[in-house]
């Protein structure tokens, strides 16, 4: 069996067929559900609270425009970082018979999942909730509901990004409306109730300034990781380099690709990080002891 055999016949984490990514965590469904319950919040507030309702229709145009385009670019890849594979090595793939169509040189060394019983690239960690070996994994984020990882980090990393610029822009847009409702004594500032209002506007600050700090700080460590070629968990442990490390600008273009608009839209896929027949391998001896040789 070759490996795109593998990866036909490992169904696991995956639904529709097998042709969407899907972790079935209970957990991470649930906040995965809560995420876009409180961006529907943030949208219900500032569209029919805030700017419908707003005497300077040049101003309400202006900003429902900017917000929707944020609101759309944040669920999407929200959407593809929870549903791509974030580089899943194949369960139970480390047999002789895959061993030797790897052709490996001499001196060159494997390794082999003892949780996975797969063939474990370089950099590649189990991860106890997929249920699998992901290659360069990060962390796995209950907010999307996946692990981050080769193949899905660009979009986690627009998703922190775009829930920063959402939650600032929407902490703009309350704190501007409160002022604007003080100033005319709640007359003609909003189509409900002045407290309903206090209370809306209120709970959706605290939300915006919370997601703000939260996915800026979230944000900064992902960039700060990508710079330095190193991964979270690699930066955790203190693991010492064992790989090349690329400079700064390539290890921001393997995850991004090469400048361009494609940078912040989701739309685009990452590059793929190059391998043979899909592994990575190690051309020294005496790697992790916690890893078993094939």
């Amino acid at each position: 069996m070759d490996y795109n055999n593998y990866i036909d016949a490992d169904k696991h984490n995956r639904c529709c067929g097998g042709s969407v990514w899907c972790v079935r965590d209970i957990c991470g469904v649930i906040c995965a559900v809560f995420t876009w319950l409180l961006i529907l919040y943030a949208e219900f507030v500032v569209t029919f609270i805030i700017l419908l309702p707003g005497p300077y229709p040049v101003y309400t145009f202006l900003n429902t425009v900017v917000f929707q385009i944020f609101v759309l670019m944040a669920v999407i890849s929200h959407t593809r970082a929870m549903l791509t594979d974030p580089g899943a090595v194949p369960r139970g793939n480390a047999t002789k018979e895959m061993v030797e169509r790897l052709g490996l040189r001499e001196g060159e060394v494997i390794f082999k999942c003892p949780k996975c019983c797969s063939i474990k690239p370089d950099r590649a960690h189990h991860c106890s909730v997929c249920k699998r070996c992901i290659r360069k994994m990060d962390h796995h984020c209950p907010w999307v509901n996946n692990c981050v990882g080769e193949n899905n980090q660009k979009f986690f990393v627009l998703f922190t990004f775009y829930i920063a610029v959402l939650s600032l822009h929407s902490l703009f847009l309350s704190i501007n409306q409160f002022i604007i409702c003080v100033n005319r004594e709640w007359k003609d500032c909003t189509s409900y109730s002045p407290p309903t209002t206090v209370v809306f506007i209120l709970f959706l600050m605290f939300e915006a300034l919370l997601f703000a700090i939260f996915t800026a700080v979230m944000f900064g460590t992902q960039m700060q990781a990508i710079w330095n070629d190193e991964t979270g968990i690699e930066q955790l442990k203190k693991e010492e380099a064992r790989w090349v490390k690329k400079s700064r600008w390539k290890s921001i273009q393997a995850v991004f690709g090469r400048f361009s608009i494609g940078w912040f839209s989701p739309f685009t896929r990452p590059p793929f990080g190059n391998s043979r027949n899909g592994y990575y391998w190690h051309s020294e001896i005496g790697r992790a002891s916690c890893r078993e040789r094939v």
